[in-house]
């Protein structure tokens, strides 16, 4: 009995291929995980080969003892023979066996089922009888649970008339997953102890590359097994000799099945990717599994897990699932097997849903509106800036990705779109907020009055001496910071559009902070009395001029028109003060 068992398990190893080479007179060291190599690096890992069947439950169609009879009786531990004596521990000298009830009415189907409690990779089924082995037997096997058959194997003299099957046919690469028939197992001897040992892959020509057989591992792929007896052998001329009359006296021979051992050899299925099987929080066995894949049999990757297709373990590689590639920005992702494949096969994940302000397959530039901030690592949440291009300066909210810089409109200048360029002044138009500074002659902008011919004399009264003092500041009407935005002429005179940013003096009510014009004689432009220039700030010392057609403040050649400066600010803000305590003399 233990010699078959050890040559079953040796034949297992090397059909499989699942067992690692050992040298039996070097020291072996187990690492911590058999799933990972000493360097950390993920290898093909299997669970132990076991008798898949002991200790299980088997689902028998029928029982000597139910009901009890003279020669089964469940109350009686010597007479009793349950399903449950099927998958126990057996020893040569003390075989428990379970049996049918009586055959009265031969041939007779009689069913023993058992559940695996999850898929297995079957290699063996092996029946130890305690009656003589039966005419004719059928094992099945199940994938889904006990809900289809199919079957495995068949034992039979007379295999075509019970099951349809020659007795006698070769297994090719077309047909290894058909069941065959036998008729070597149905001899009469023994009486009781005979053996019928199934090997699932024993004759098929796939099985020395078992890893690259997808038919083959489907085929010895089961979560329960059934079997079936169809005929008991006929012993009308041994009379009682084995078994005596059966209760009742009718003298004919009581047949019956009885079966000492059932035994199903294989390992948990988990696809090369755990070493073991556990029992989970609803105890049902599945796989302890690595290589960052799940499943009752590892048959999926885990979430986020999908840059490349999920695999079966092999000798040569792991291929463990790989984690997408997006840039922490994504917590979910999707496999595109066109993309794998134009990768070369080494890449296939698509993150989905990214996050700050990112997007492509890996997360790995910026989404539209946002540019790339390359002080940073693109895996950091600010890796990406907001564009925000000027509404109006702009010619669109997208900008450049790796630089930043908005599509300005023309005559508009600066990242953002947000100021004039050299040569150019505001408008008023959204369309064109930036119109090109005409060009100014002078002369030709003095119409009826010829510019004096001394500009140095003309102007002299504003020159000299800029210093801002109390006396100055209390002689003018209005004393205002301006913005140039942009001129035009009327008549003879430049009308400019200002923006007026700050009021420190100002007799005339209607002159406050926004927009307003600014009127100088084209004489005195001429001659640069006051200087102005388009897109500078100033500072504006004048007197007021009550017209009806130059609304707005006036500056003539004797008006303070100079480039502001900040520092004025303080000074002109003590001028105020100084003022409101009375201090400027009334003209």
């Amino acid at each position: 009995m233990e010699v078959l068992q050890l040559l079953r398990l040796l034949l297992t190893t090397a059909m499989l291929g699942l067992s690692q080479t050992v040298n039996p007179f070097v020291a072996q060291q187990t690492p911590p995980d058999p799933c990972y190599d000493e360097n950390g690096a993920s290898r093909r890992c299997i669970p132990e080969f076991v008798n898949a069947a002991f200790g299980k439950e088997v689902q028998a169609s029928s029982t000597c003892g139910k009901p009890p009879t003279r020669h089964c009786n469940a109350s009686d531990p010597r007479r009793a023979h349950p399903p449950a004596y099927l998958t126990d521990l057996n020893t040569a000298s003390n075989m428990t066996c379970w049996r049918s009830e009586t055959l009265h009415h031969s041939p007779q189907n009689v069913t023993l089922t058992l559940s695996l409690g999850k898929k297995f990779e079957v290699v063996y089924v092996s029946l130890q009888f305690c009656s003589p082995r039966p005419e004719s037997t059928a094992i099945l096997k199940s994938m889904d649970y006990g809900k289809t058959w199919v079957p495995y194997q068949y034992y039979s003299s007379q295999c075509r008339k019970i099951y349809g099957k020659p007795s006698k046919a070769t297994v090719t690469k077309q047909n290894e997953q058909e069941a065959l028939c036998t008729d070597g197992l149905t001899d009469l001897y023994p009486l009781t102890g005979g053996l019928i040992a199934f090997s699932t892959l024993d004759g098929r020509p796939s099985a020395q590359d078992f890893d690259s057989s997808p038919v083959l591992q489907d085929w010895v792929t089961a979560t329960d097994i059934r079997v079936v007896f169809s005929r008991p052998h006929l012993f009308r001329d041994l009379g009682s000799r084995d078994t005596g009359e059966e209760e009742g006296g009718t003298g004919s021979t009581p047949y019956y099945y009885a079966v000492g051992e059932l035994q199903v050899g294989g390992r948990c299925k988990c696809n090369g990717h755990a070493a073991r099987c556990v029992k989970d929080k609803e105890q049902k066995l599945v796989c302890d599994c690595k290589h960052n894949t799940e499943g009752p049999e590892c048959d999926r990757c885990k979430p986020f897990h999908y840059d490349r297709p999920w695999q079966r373990a092999s000798a040569r590689e792991a291929n463990e699932c790989l984690a997408c590639n997006c840039n922490l920005h994504a917590r979910r992702c999707r496999f595109n097997m066109e993309l794998f494949k134009l990768s070369g096969r080494k890449s296939g994940g698509v993150c989905l849903n990214c996050r700050h302000n990112t997007a492509g397959r890996h997360c790995h530039y910026c989404k539209e509106g946002f540019y790339r901030d390359l002080s940073k690592a693109i895996t950091d949440r600010k890796a990406c800036k907001a564009c925000d291009c000027h509404p109006v300066g702009a010619a669109g909210k997208t900008c450049n990705q790796t630089t930043g810089q908005c599509p300005c409109k023309d005559g508009v200048t600066g990242l953002t779109c947000n100021r004039c360029a050299k040569g150019y002044q505001q408008s008023r138009s959204p369309v064109a907020p930036c119109i090109k500074i005409p060009a100014i002659n002078p002369t030709s902008l003095v119409t009826s009055t010829e510019a004096p011919a001394d500009c140095d004399s003309y102007c002299k009264p504003a020159k000299g001496n800029y210093k801002i003092n109390m006396k100055k500041y209390c002689k003018k009407d209005y004393v205002v910071q301006v913005n140039i935005l942009e001129m035009e002429t009327v008549a003879n005179w430049a009308k400019f559009t200002i923006n007026i940013l700050s009021v420190y003096k100002c007799r005339d009510e209607r002159v406050k902070r926004g927009d307003n014009f600014l009127w100088i004689h084209l004489k005195d432009l001429s001659c640069k009395c006051p200087k102005i220039q388009i897109s500078k700030k100033y500072l504006v010392m004048g007197i007021s001029e009550n017209s009806t057609d130059r609304p707005g403040l006036m500056a003539d050649k004797n008006s303070l028109v100079i480039q502001w400066r900040d520092a004025w600010t303080r000074r002109l803000r003590k001028l105020q003060r100084r003022e409101k305590k009375g201090k400027c003399v009334k003209p």
